[in-house]
């Protein structure tokens, strides 16, 4: 597969709504194109139809790995200016054809103890990774794709996601003394987190939060009993620091725990550009796969956005330097975490 077609593959997959909850055409023209490249392909049910596609020509010592959910909007496909834009150009649809790319090129050349690795549930909360666990063989190395501009990953944060929840008393607006406002309680406990002393790690610098929704009230004119907000921590290291530092805050409202993913150091390779990185990855969840890397191209900061996108001079990058890394670590040039 030449860099052309992976442009085109990775054009298609853009062109296919497959927000988190929707991978099903998705996942059906990827495995009908691995098949027709001469993939054993494994279909692994998740979830409401949903399926991980596994695919291998041999028992694979090295895995490319990404996935192929999206966050909303759907944006469809187009390039323009040598570059490809659209959802999932960078996260991670460009990313998939690159490490699909490479492995062809790698297999082309005698070389196939490569397998891929596709996933859905990435954007929510990671439950392809998790169920991916049962299929893992004997490989030794695990390559994650996300966009990372080419760089290796030496570190990825983790994450703590977790509601607020606050009670009050609904009363009529013009007696505000008989109620108790939740969304009072609520505002008080989100202005405390910027009063916290977060953790700080040397190579990830310091642990960082977001309050990505909030909700409440019943009406203008009723004190509201009720209010909610969803918070992610950005984890530098243990998760018990951080609960430590939320412990306060129990004092007004609940904390009710989502989702922790934690932060990972990661296994690198001489001659490779490096950096650590503030996103959350599936790496936590695919430690049966082989010691994990991280690498793809494509940059973080385009990603989740309207003009998300990736210039194709990347993506071609991209498909060398998996090749590049693959055929590192079938040598044995890993160096650990």
């Amino acid at each position: 597969m030449d860099s052309l077609d992976a442009v085109d593959v990775a054009r298609a997959l853009v062109d296919i709504d497959s927000t988190t909850g929707r991978e099903h055409e998705a996942g059906r023209y990827l495995a009908g194109l691995l098949r027709a490249r001469g993939y054993h392909v494994v279909e692994q049910p998740v979830a409401d139809g949903r399926v991980n596609l596994y695919a291998t020509r041999r028992a694979p010592l090295v895995v490319l790995s990404t996935h192929y959910d999206c966050v909303p909007p759907f944006i469809p496909a187009s390039v323009r200016g040598g570059i490809l834009w659209g959802r999932g150009a960078c996260d991670a649809k460009g990313i998939l054809a690159a490490q699909l790319a490479a492995a062809e090129r790698l297999a082309a050349g005698g070389e196939d103890r490569v397998g891929l690795l596709f996933l859905v549930g990435e954007e929510r909360g990671s439950d392809g990774a998790a169920a991916a666990a049962a299929l893992a063989g004997a490989s030794r190395h695990l390559i994650n794709g996300e966009p990372t501009d080419n760089r290796l990953g030496t570190a990825s944060k983790g994450v703590l996601r977790f509601t607020l929840r606050a009670a009050g008393r609904a009363a009529h607006s013009a007696y505000p003394e008989r109620g108790e406002s939740a969304i009072e309680k609520l505002v008080d406990a989100i202005a405390a987190l910027r009063t916290i002393a977060w953790p700080v790690d040397a190579v990830l610098g310091p642990c960082t939060y977001a309050v990505g929704t909030i909700k409440g009230g019943v009406a203008p004119n009723v004190i509201p009993p009720t209010a909610e907000a969803d918070v992610i921590i950005r984890l530098v290291g243990p998760s018990a620091d951080v609960r430590t530092r939320l412990a306060p805050l129990r004092a007004t409202v609940g904390i009710d725990e989502v989702l922790e993913v934690p932060a990972v150091r990661l296994a690198t390779v001489p001659g490779f550009d490096l950096a650590p990185f503030a996103f959350t990855t599936d790496i936590p969840l695919l430690g049966a796969w082989g010691t994990p890397l991280l690498l793809g191209p494509g940059s973080i900061h385009h990603a989740h956005t309207a003009e998300e996108h990736l210039p194709l001079a990347e993506l071609q990058r991209g498909i060398d330097l998996y090749g590049r890394l693959v055929t590192s670590l079938l040598a044995g040039g890993a160096t650990a975490a």
